[in-house]
């Protein structure tokens, strides 16, 4: 589970991602995620209405992460930005794509990993995609008896455990919603979340995004 996600709302008996299978039953405990990973998502803020893309390098082993921001489409005013979060040493470098400006950032939240908590709550068991092109994945959240609502869902494959979707409520105003894909183990290139040279005369305040 990562603090980056969203509540994940779905329809009485039909989970918003695919069909449920008949007969699921509860799992015994949850999967081990994979602790070193590549790959893609794409983050929406259910605030703002935004989406952003972007390529990742995940290394749970270490607590760090890697986020470069992808251009799909030119919206204007906006910059784009690399991320490096070292939760090890609890700071975050923001490194501007183009100029390579650099601002270093403390991180004050806890490392939370992309996995499923041990004391989850095991929801459901089912099917993305139809015959011939599916995937089978478990869904699971943070929903106790005495809590009306869950604040984290997560759903992973149920044969590798790999991340499919997470979706997290902060509080009432940070809501967001992360599909992950294209994800490979391992970590092909481990100088990602080594900060560049520019980032040794960093800013201490993190830059804004759009500059217009």
């Amino acid at each position: 589970m990562h603090r980056v996600l969203l509540v994940f709302v779905a329809a009485a008996g039909v989970s918003a991602l695919g069909l449920p299978r008949l007969g699921a039953s509860p799992a015994d405990e949850p999967c081990d995620a994979p602790l070193q990973w590549e790959g893609k998502w794409v983050v929406y803020d259910h605030n703002t209405g935004r989406t952003s893309r972007a390529a990742v390098s995940y290394d749970g082993q270490n607590q760090r992460v890697r986020v470069l921001q992808q251009h799909k489409k030119h919206t204007p005013c906006q910059r784009f930005f690399e991320y490096i979060y070292l939760y090890q040493s609890k700071v975050m470098f923001q490194i501007d794509q183009k100029t390579k400006e650099c601002s270093k950032i403390a991180l004050t939240e806890a490392w939370d990993p992309f996995d499923i908590p041990t004391n989850s709550t095991f929801e459901d068991q089912y099917i993305i995609g139809g015959p011939g092109d599916n995937v089978e994945v478990q869904e699971w959240s943070d929903r106790k008896p005495a809590r009306q609502h869950e604040t984290w869902v997560g759903v992973y494959t149920l044969k590798d455990c790999y991340p499919v979707q997470e979706t997290y409520t902060k509080n009432s105003t940070v809501t967001t919603s992360t599909r992950f894909f294209s994800l490979q183990l391992g970590i092909s290139d481990p100088k990602v979340f080594t900060p560049p040279l520019t980032c040794q005369s960093s800013r201490p305040e993190r830059m804004v995004e759009f500059s217009c």
